[in-house]
Order: C-alpha cells, then sequence, then structure tokens
C-alpha cells in the first residue's frame, strides 16, 4: 500500500431501497449463514420514498471499524456485520488513485479500517425492512469502494449474511430470493424477474401504524417458528413451491387478480404460523388488528369488504413482521380510490398537517387533490360501508401514509454533498 501520507480517505456513497415480500421468507435452515427453508418474492420500493443512504470511508489513520446509524454510533461486533467486511474484503480488487498516489493492494485491505455512516428515511425496525435497505447499501458503497468485481448475484450472497431480505434490496421491480440447496450458500441467491419499468401502472401505499422498534425481532421471532411450529413446515414444503410459481406467472402476466390474491393468503398464512408459534407472536397491534370475537382486521377487513363488493380483487394488502400494512393497487385511479377509503377511516389527529400525514409520491398526491384535513372531514362513507351502521372511524390510529411505486435498485451517489462522512475528518458531518 503506497500512498503520499496516511491522512487520506476514500469513499463512496450509496443509496439502496428496501422491499416488501408478497410471497414471505420466514424461517431459517442455517442461522450463521441466513439461508432459508423456503424461496421469497419481493417488490422493490422507490428508493426516493423508503431506502437507506450509506458513505463508507477508509483511511490508514483510521484506528478500528466504527458505524453511526441514523447519527448515533453502534457496534460493528456482531457476526452479521463482521461476516459482510470479512468478505467482502476477501474480494476485494487492487486499487490505484494516480493523482493521490495512492496504491492498494488486494491484500492491503484487510489491513485499513472502515467508517460506516448510515441513514434511512423511515423507520428503523418497525417491520418496513430498513435492515434489508441497510445491508443492501453497505454491501453495494463497499463493493464500490472497494473495487469489487462480482456482479449483484454475487453480491446478494454477501448481503444475505447481513440480513436475508437484504439480498433482495439488490435489484429493482420484482425479485426472487432462491433458497438453494449447498451447504455454504453459495446457491442462495437473488435474481431479477422484472425491472421496475415493467408493471409501473401499479401503486402502493405504506400506512405507518407504528414506527416503535418491534418487541419481537425478525431473527428471534423465526427461531421460535422454527422450533415449534407445526404450519411452518407444511407451508414451506407443500405452500410456498406452488405460489412461488403462480406468482412468478402472475407478474409476468401482469395479472393482478392473481396478484393480489397469492399476496394477500401469503400474508395471513405468515401470520398464522406466527400465531402457531409457542408463546405466540403477535406482530400486528389494535389498529392493523381489532381485538373481537371474531378476530378480525381492522385494516384488513376494511380492504376485504370493498373487494367483496366490486367482485374482483380492488388492492392487496401485505404485512410484514410488523404492524404496517403495504397496500398494493393495481393502477393510480384506483390508487385514489383507496387514499379516499384509508383517509375516511384513518383521518389525522388534529394536530397534524395534511403534507405530513399523506407522504410520497407527488403525481398521486396531486391527483388526490385533498388539500387540508377540513376536506378529509368532509369525506363521505365509500358505498360498500352505506348499508352498514354508520361506520367508525379512528381518526389518529396511523401515523402517516406513504405513496409510493416499484423501484430501482442500489445507486452510488456522487459529490461530496451527498455524503454523510466529512472527507476531511472521516467522521459523521
Amino acid at each position: 500500500m503506497t500512498g503520499e501520507s496516511k491522512n487520506w480517505i476514500l469513499m463512496a456513497t450509496a443509496r439502496a431501497p428496501t422491499n416488501i415480500a408478497v410471497i414471505k421468507y420466514w424461517g431459517k435452515r442455517d442461522e450463521a449463514l441466513i439461508l432459508p427453508i423456503n424461496d421469497s418474492i419481493s417488490v422493490t420500493l422507490d428508493p426516493d420514498h423508503l431506502s437507506a443512504t450509506t458513505t463508507v470511508a477508509v483511511s490508514p489513520s483510521f484506528e478500528k471499524d466504527r458505524m453511526w446509524l441514523n447519527g448515533k454510533e453502534i457496534s460493528l461486533s456482531g457476526g452479521r456485520y463482521q461476516n459482510c467486511l470479512r468478505e467482502l474484503r476477501n474480494r476485494a480488487g487492487e486499487y490505484t488513485d494516480e493523482n493521490k498516489g495512492i496504491h492498494i493492494e488486494k491484500y492491503d485491505w484487510n489491513k485499513l479500517h472502515v467508517h460506516i455512516a448510515s441513514y434511512n428515511n423511515f423507520p428503523t425496525a418497525a417491520g418496513l425492512a430498513s435492515s434489508a435497505a441497510g445491508f443492501a447499501c453497505l454491501v453495494f458503497s463497499l463493493a464500490k469502494l472497494m473495487n469489487v468485481k462480482e456482479d449483484l448475484s454475487q453480491l446478494s450472497t454477501i448481503a444475505r449474511q447481513g440480513s436475508g431480505s437484504a439480498c433482495r434490496s439488490l435489484y429493482g421491480g420484482f425479485v426472487k430470493w432462491t433458497m438453494g440447496n449447498e451447504m455454504s450458500g453459495s446457491d442462495s441467491i437473488a435474481v431479477q424477474l422484472a425491472n421496475e419499468t415493467h408493471w409501473d401502472d401499479l401503486v402502493i401505499i405504506v400506512a405507518v401504524v407504528s414506527s416503535r422498534q418491534k418487541e419481537t425481532s425478525s431473527t428471534s421471532g423465526m427461531r421460535g417458528s422454527v422450533e415449534t411450529s407445526s404450519l411452518i413446515q407444511h407451508r414451506a414444503k407443500v405452500v410456498v413451491p406452488s405460489r412461488i410459481l403462480q406468482m412468478e406467472q402472475a407478474i409476468r402476466n401482469k395479472d393482478f387478480s392473481s396478484f393480489a390474491r397469492l399476496t394477500c393468503a401469503d400474508s395471513n398464512q405468515f401470520h398464522a404460523v406466527c400465531l402457531d408459534t409457542s408463546p405466540p407472536i403477535v406482530y400486528m397491534n389494535d389498529t392493523s388488528h381489532r381485538h373481537d370475537l371474531f378476530h378480525n382486521y381492522r385494516i384488513i377487513s376494511i380492504l376485504e369488504r370493498w373487494n367483496r363488493h366490486e367482485g374482483t380483487p380492488m388492492v392487496a394488502y401485505t404485512f410484514d413482521a410488523g404492524p404496517n400494512a403495504v397496500i398494493v393497487a393495481p393502477n393510480q385511479k384506483v390508487a385514489i380510490d383507496l387514499l379516499q377509503r384509508l383517509l375516511f377511516y384513518f383521518p389525522p389527529a388534529r394536530d397534524n398537517e395534511l403534507s405530513s400525514y399523506v407522504l410520497g409520491d407527488k403525481q398521486i398526491l396531486h391527483e388526490f387533490g385533498l388539500e387540508s384535513l377540513s376536506s378529509i372531514e368532509g369525506l363521505q362513507p365509500p358505498p360498500e360501508a352505506k348499508d352498514k351502521a354508520p361506520a367508525q372511524r379512528y381518526g389518529g390510529d396511523v401515523s402517516y401514509f406513504i405513496c409510493t411505486r416499484p423501484g430501482k435498485g442500489p445507486a452510488i451517489l456522487v459529490g461530496e454533498d451527498q455524503a454523510l462522512i466529512s472527507c476531511q475528518t472521516g467522521l459523521p458531518k
């Protein structure tokens, strides 16, 4: 390793999206390598609305590996971070910057410490796959910095070792995580089924019911399900393989009816597995799920009533390991109808501004046309509710909504103004 001094700093900054699984990953056959017990399929969300931004830096002046997440320093001692760092250092290539007189041999990367600063533009650990975006972004940015020549499918095997679903965030559009068969995990990779332009009519609305960290982490939840649930084995071996084939066909043909049926059924079965776990895991709170005699789900029941009233699926819904609902509409017109229903049933608290309650895609919000809280108060019950008793409204139960679409995969951000680390100090700005 050569350089004019030990004060030089090399940096790279990237942004990576989160994703939402429509055929769920739940359960590992190998916890250390994060190898799943079934295939899964996801939709990548627009990184403008749900993403992680990460800056990575190396310098001979750094004394140890350090990381800051959303402005707070966190430990890198965990096996998942160490696995990713080790894999990337082992696959790093030579680097030369003639202008700065810097040359780094392949083996030198093991001697250089890294500083990492990462920021999520959405709640962390609240069931919105923040770890997927974070580890995908970490692997993608470090691979760029360290001149790793592996393709995205190989990088996905590294990201998978940080967070399983992170492997799917290395691609845009619709992504399949193939469980693989090798004990080494070499064939447990992500592959893109279709890019983000393939089915760009879709609109996705996230109802953020809770931004609090979930009580049961996905890791411990999966472990409990694998150890105690009899339903999870039937799901992995019998149910999911056929659903994967059907979902691939639905995506290929842009068949929303089949897509919605499969998405809703798989989400409901995933939560059934959680309840079949001992002790049972409940990721939905009182807003996503109403505790009454029939254990009806509040958001789900509203959407299912609409679907039944129309005689065909108008929307699909899915919940990951958290209480927040992700709802998919086939086009912008239906998305606006969906927003009207959501805002009728879940108006903002009195002290909320509309601009901070409905966020995301500006085109959808412009077409929607609501300008103030008073316009929400004037919304009428939807047609499917008019033959019922007076519709109950749940003001303040939803923190906010995010309107988004299928999005692209990770990208390198260029320019010092995009970086989260100072090029002078090597510390977060």
